[in-house]
């Protein structure tokens, strides 16, 4: 080989070598850069709310969710009061939004002793209760999870628990550690739920679950693994808070949030929780797991030496929104709408308004402002848990193609040259339609007090988007379940009031007007949740019926078409087993093949699989009784018949933990 050919070939070796490094680096990129899917949600906040649709409902209806101090925890709220806010141990604060049934916890649910619940802190046991709703609303059954990679990623700022109850008993000493740690927050869930992931409790004040969702984004681009839980959870067990910030003047004297309003007066106390299932957007489109929204990117950064340890910073905020824009790739022109961190404080709203003016504000078109809202004028400021609810909003908001309004606004900030930018305040709804020739994206922002500040992008989920809810549970169904008379409504719970109360939530949601097709919710029942140990079955054949009979089962009646019962846990594992020669009769399965056609297609399949070795066509032979007489066909006959059957009940939502056949071996697996 000459010289020339040497250095011809060492040229192609470099291009080739080069062209797969700008590959894999371009790989590098991405994956550092893929969207991250939410694909489901679950959350407690003020006013009853008690899942996603109810806060869609608070903030749609503009509902003011604030109310009077609670009154079951021990609060001295008769002596709590006094106008005069410099009055040592008083609140010149009476309202709030605070969360019903707080101390309420289905503990048997999640395994845990009545001695050791009562150690728990709430925020803990709100955490485990919303994560278990966030698994079952992406169709993820949660005790699917067990041994996988998923992360929990949870936003808590108070850790006192123990240290705030008036005396421990001594049956209680042992558990109060762990039950109050903040540590322990984010351990526990993924202890109850066998999660091996991450597993970190974030404290940053008020940012604490959006840089929950920030962190847990990252670990999911960065492969430690491949689902998140992400969100945050805040519960006042003294009113402490309320009488610190009397102190500093820091409260609104009516306990409510008047985002960017020239009567802000004030922030207002609130509790929640919030929860995020996330996945990487690849991912999920793969698992056909239905998309919400799309986290594009997101940010975090400190106000460093600002003015005060506890002072907004507003080229702090400008930095991370236009950082969170750098990672999403977007310019603030792309982006609709903020969902602002938005407390009502006379110091906090003019500098974020300003932040806001001087990214989002400038050169847009004319027709195009960025609109300007915040849940906290519905639910008050619910601090580690504001960030999760002001997600939750902005992914219903995609969904309903509204964007609701901010209560409480006299007129906008006159604190703020609003002129600078071309920001608008939400103070009416807008209509927020979808856009052929974009996506829809919102910004949501929280600002820690301890300095700490978060920015994420969000945007509207691809067109692409499966949703077909999740069958990890049965491998085997890839379709729907086959047409029947009666379609088999499945519920279970841990107790018998824990089985009413799921009757009770399925009725409620056949009531709404978006209710899917029945046998859309006959297939997730059986394929989307644990099965515990009560359990029931209603066999209905349209809603009507079915509300019928989970009436009854609320009520602890019987019906006609309800049947309960209690499983063996002894027996949680299903094995299967195929019978051998002798079972065959003429005629069978024909019938079968005429009402389901999931049975119908795998028998067509077997037929085609046996057909160029056995000379005879199944669907010929297995009616005819002298053929069934020979082990010859009976044989095959009887493994076609038994994969078809198994196939049928995969797509019920039924697989077992191994299959057998008979002594004789003709069927394996």
């Amino acid at each position: 080989m000459s010289n020339e050919e040497k250095l011809l070939e060492h040229l192609r070796w470099v291009t080739t070598e080069l062209h797969e490094t700008r590959g894999q680096l371009k790989k590098v990129l991405d994956d550092a850069q893929e969207p991250i899917a939410i694909v489901g949600m679950s959350c407690r906040y003020p006013g009853d709310v008690n899942s996603p649709d109810d806060l869609w409902d608070v903030v749609a209806k503009g509902t003011d969710a604030i109310a009077d101090f609670p009154t079951g925890r021990g609060w001295p709220t008769d002596d709590l009061y006094d106008s005069d806010p410099d009055q040592a141990g008083k609140s010149y604060v009476r309202q709030g939004g605070f969360l019903s049934g707080a101390e309420c916890f289905d503990a048997e649910l999640f395994g845990i002793s009545p001695r050791e619940a009562l150690a728990m802190d709430p925020q803990q046991r709100l955490l485990l209760e919303a994560s278990w709703e966030a698994f079952e609303r992406a169709g993820v059954a949660p005790d699917s999870l067990r041994g996988t990679k998923t992360g929990v990623f949870a936003g808590v700022m108070y850790h006192d628990y123990a240290a705030r109850l008036p005396e421990v008993p001594e049956e209680l000493e042992g558990y109060i550690g762990n039950g109050s740690a903040g540590s322990v927050a984010s351990g526990r869930v993924s202890y109850t739920f066998g999660l091996e992931g991450p597993a970190v409790t974030v404290d940053t004040a008020c940012s604490s679950s959006l840089v929950a969702l920030h962190l847990a984004a990252q670990s999911l681009r960065q492969g430690e693994c491949d689902l998140a839980l992400a969100g945050g959870v805040t519960v006042m067990f003294t009113p402490a808070v309320f009488v610190a910030f009397s102190r500093q003047r820091g409260l609104a004297k009516d306990g409510r949030c008047k985002p960017f309003a020239d009567a802000a007066d004030g922030t207002g106390w609130g509790e929640g929780v919030g929860m995020l299932l996330l996945e990487r957007l690849s991912d999920a489109q793969r698992n056909g797991h239905r998309v919400l929204a799309v986290v594009r990117g997101s940010a975090v950064n400190q106000d460093g030496a600002s003015s005060g340890l506890t002072a907004p910073n507003g080229p702090s905020q400008e930095r991370v929104i236009r950082q969170a824009l750098a990672n999403a790739r977007l310019t603030p022109q792309d982006i609709d709408t903020v969902e602002a961190h938005g407390t009502g404080t006379r110091l906090g709203d003019p500098i974020e308004a300003q932040a806001l003016l001087n990214t989002y504000g400038q050169d847009r078109p004319g027709d195009r402002p960025l609109h300007l809202g915040s849940v906290k004028s519905n639910i008050g400021h619910t601090q580690a848990a504001a960030g999760a609810a002001g997600v939750i909003k902005m992914v219903k908001a995609l969904e309903h193609e509204q964007l609701p309004r901010t209560l409480h606004v006299d007129a906008p900030s006159t604190q703020v040259d609003w002129t600078t930018g071309a920001v608008e305040l939400l103070t009416e709804s807008r209509e927020w339609p979808r856009d052929a020739d974009r996506p829809r994206r919102a910004g949501v922002s929280s600002f820690g007090v301890s300095g700490t500040n978060a920015h994420v992008i969000l945007e509207q989920a691809p067109e692409t988007s499966s949703t077909v809810p999740d069958t990890t549970n049965t491998p085997d169904s890839t379709e729907a379940a086959p047409d029947a008379p009666y379609l088999p409504l499945l519920l279970s719970g841990k107790t018998e009031n824990a089985l009413r109360a799921q009757a009770r939530q399925l009725v409620e949601h056949l009531d709404t007007e978006h209710t899917p097709p029945l046998d859309d919710v006959a297939r997730s029942l059986r394929s989307t949740r644990a099965m515990l140990e009560e359990r029931a079955v209603v066999l209905a054949d349209d809603a009507e019926e079915a509300r019928s009979a989970l009436t009854a089962l609320a009520e602890g009646r019987e019906a006609p078409n309800l049947v309960t019962g209690r499983a063996d846990g002894s027996a949680s594992q299903l094995l299967w087993v195929f019978p051998g020669q002798g079972s065959q009769w003429p005629g069978m399965g024909l019938h079968l093949a005429t009402e389901s056609p999931a049975f119908a297609q795998r028998l067509d399949e077997c037929a085609q699989a046996l057909e160029p070795h056995t000379g005879w066509r199944l669907h010929d032979i297995l009616d005819d009784e002298e053929l069934l007489q020979r082990v010859d066909v009976i044989q095959p006959a009887l493994w076609a018949l038994m994969v078809s059957l198994a196939h049928l009940w995969t797509t019920h939502g039924i697989t077992p933990h191994a299959v057998t056949g008979h002594s004789q071996g003709e069927i394996a697996a």
